[in-house]
Order: C-alpha cells, then structure tokens, then sequence
C-alpha cells in the first residue's frame, strides 16, 4: 500500500465520517474588490469541533493587478457583449493562474477554491448580478474544484445577493457586536434579535481610491492626502441627502449607483481632490456612526483596506460610539478572502450560506456553482 503524502492527509481531513467531531477543511479564498487594489488570496485552515467553527488564515497574499487588467476591470460594464465574454474567460484564466503560482510557492494542498469572482453589474432590484473570472477556467489552471458565482442564486430568490459576509462573520467572529469591513464599500454585520442583519452602508475605497488617480496615485496612504484637506459642508448635506441611506435594511450597493448618485455631486463640486477626499471621509464617518448609534453595541470590529486609512479612523472614532477594534494584519487585510473560503466550505457541505435576513430573499440558499468536483 503506497503511504499517504503530508499533502493528501491534508486534503483528505475534511472527508472524515459525519460521526467525528474535529474535521478540518484546507481551502483557498480569491477576492477581488470593487477599489480594483488586486487579488486577494487566503489560504484557510477551518475546525469544527462540535457545533463551533474555527479558523486560521495559513498563507495570504494581495497580488495587484497590471495598469491593463486595472483598466479593462474598471470598465468593462462598458464593453460589448464579446468584449464582456472574452474578459471573463481570460479573467478566469488569471485567476488561475495567479492561484497555481500561490500553490506552488507555498507548497500548499487545498481541498478546493472558493472564488467571489469581481463584480461588473449589480442590479438587484432587476434581478441582476454579474461576477466575471470564470470558475471552469480556475478550475483548468489549477486541477482543483472551483466554487463560484455566489450571488446569483439568492437574486433568484428576490434577495439582494449581498451582503454574503455575515454568515461568516456569525460563525467566526461572534465575539464582536458589530463587524464592519471597509472595502470598496462599507457593509456592516450585527445580531438583532434571532437574526443577522447585515447592508452595505456606502461607498468607501472604490471613490477614495477614484479620486486619487485624477493625482496619478493608486490610494491615498494613511490618508495623508485627505487630512491635508478641508471639509465641504454643502457637499457633505448633498451626500447624506441621498436616498438610499434612508431606505431600511435589505439593501446594497453596486458600482452603478456611484457612477449615477456620487460621483456628480463630487465632479461638480469644483473642489480639490484634497477637499474631496477629506470631506468624503467625513460622509463614510457619519453613515458609519448613524448606523452604529445603538447604545447597546460595545465592541465594533473593523477589518478591509480602509482600517489602514489613519485619517478616515480618525474621523471614525469622533462618530461612532462602540469601542473599536482591530485585529492581526492578516484579519484587517483578508477577512473577505477568508470568508468566501468558508461561504465556499458551506457550500461544500451542501448548508446554507446566504441568510434571507441579510438579503431580503424569500429563503435561506446554499448558493455557488461547482465547477470540475463534485460534493463530498
């Protein structure tokens, strides 16, 4: 009988018999982010003994993405329709390719990917919502199974097909009253009651990020930039007039309603982009702290590319009102790239990983399409 590798009892811990209590589960996590910063990889170690999940992000990686691929992502929702096919195809191929290399660095042996894919349309109230990085390219590069297209099935349920975070967050991080991750947008995770509720609050990275290109720089880091500049009280009345941020919860946000709802007041603002990133900073403080004013909340975790903006924490810590964490680096920087790897886990597992009381659906789904595996 041949001996079984390190690498194959790796892979093999998470097809133990439904009678154990400690099954781990090795999978690889891909995010890529509306702020177009590059693609983030985790790899994940996941425990469940009894009826409590853990979790240890082993290796992880953000790899940024050529100024052409940058480019093409940014606006492919204008492509033709065979611009649009071919990209998600070659995205899909990069992908792959990206995480072959990512394996092969890190001598690492994952059960499967799990992918979020980079999102170009989302329409929900349309029933629409589109992730490009085709999974059976993923699939090819690397030989491993790939779970992809998150989203879709909860839209065909009448949900929003965001936020997908939170069943992660309730599993992983249910020490924290709030978990609010600032990413491209902000979207933020609680409790209430006998549900998760969870929305996208606004936007954050992916208009920061927006502005400091008009500079020729990819961020603003630290956010200098925005602490050399001075609030704009009339823009900042015209952002917090928007709509949206009085609609209750099920909602979210795509780049669609930026295009069409922030980024005119900004462009025709006549402001300095100093100006526009300080006073922008201000709005994402303020919808932050209206949305965590509960004075039952304690502990707020924050985590995503915005936790590194010094100045933006800084206005953060004058509105909201529950103490602020941080966690480790790899938490801050990761924490979405982890979590699609457990929504990924779940789905593995044929169990539920997107909540109808996150999304407004008619039900609870186990949503993700499986591409060159089958269930275990």
């Amino acid at each position: 009988m041949k001996k079984r590798t390190e690498g194959q009892r790796d892979r093999l811990t998470g097809e133990q018999t439904e009678g154990m209590t400690d099954r781990s589960y090795h999978v690889i996590g891909l995010m890529s982010g509306t702020s177009l910063d590059g693609l983030d990889i985790a790899y994940c170690r996941f425990s469940k003994i009894k009826d409590q999940w853990e979790y240890q992000i082993l290796e992880a990686e953000t790899i940024p993405y050529s100024d052409p691929w940058r480019m093409r992502l940014g606006n492919l929702e204008n492509s033709t329709a065979l611009e649009f096919a071919f990209a998600d195809t070659e995205f899909g191929h990069l992908l792959g390719q990206l995480t072959q290399s990512f394996i092969t660095r890190h001598s690492i042996h994952p059960v499967f990917i799990a992918s979020h894919g980079h999102t170009i349309f989302h329409q929900p109230d349309k029933k629409l919502t589109t992730q490009i990085g085709k999974g059976s390219a993923i699939a090819f590069e690397t030989g491993l199974p790939v779970i992809c297209d998150f989203r879709s099935l909860d839209v065909a349920h009448g949900g929003q097909g965001a936020p997908l975070v939170p069943i992660g967050d309730k599993h992983l991080f249910a020490g924290y009253d709030f978990c609010l991750n600032l990413g491209g947008f902000a979207n933020i995770s609680f409790d209430k009651g006998n549900q998760r509720i969870a929305f996208d609050i606004c936007p954050v990275n992916m208009v920061l990020n927006h502005l400091t290109t008009q500079l020729g720089l990819l961020f603003d880091e630290g956010g200098y930039l925005a602490s050399t500049g001075c609030i704009d009280t009339m823009l900042l009345d015209s952002l917090n007039q928007i709509p949206y941020y009085h609609r209750q919860p099920p909602k979210s946000l795509g780049k669609e309603w930026v295009v069409s709802s922030i980024l005119p007041l900004l462009n025709h603002s006549g402001l300095s982009v100093p100006d526009l990133l300080c006073t922008f900073c201000e709005h994402v403080a303020i919808q932050t702290g209206y949305n965590t004013g509960q004075q039952w909340i304690k502990k707020l975790l924050i985590t995503g590319g915005g936790a590194r903006n010094t100045f933006l924490l800084e206005r953060l810590r004058a509105h909201v009102i529950p103490q602020i964490i941080m966690p480790d680096p790899l938490t801050i920087d990761f924490k979405e790239a982890l979590i699609f790897a457990f929504l990924g886990l779940l789905r593995w597992r044929n169990e539920v990983n997107c909540l109808k009381s996150v999304t407004g659906a008619t039900s609870n789904v186990s949503g993700g399409s499986i591409c060159g595996g089958t269930l275990i």
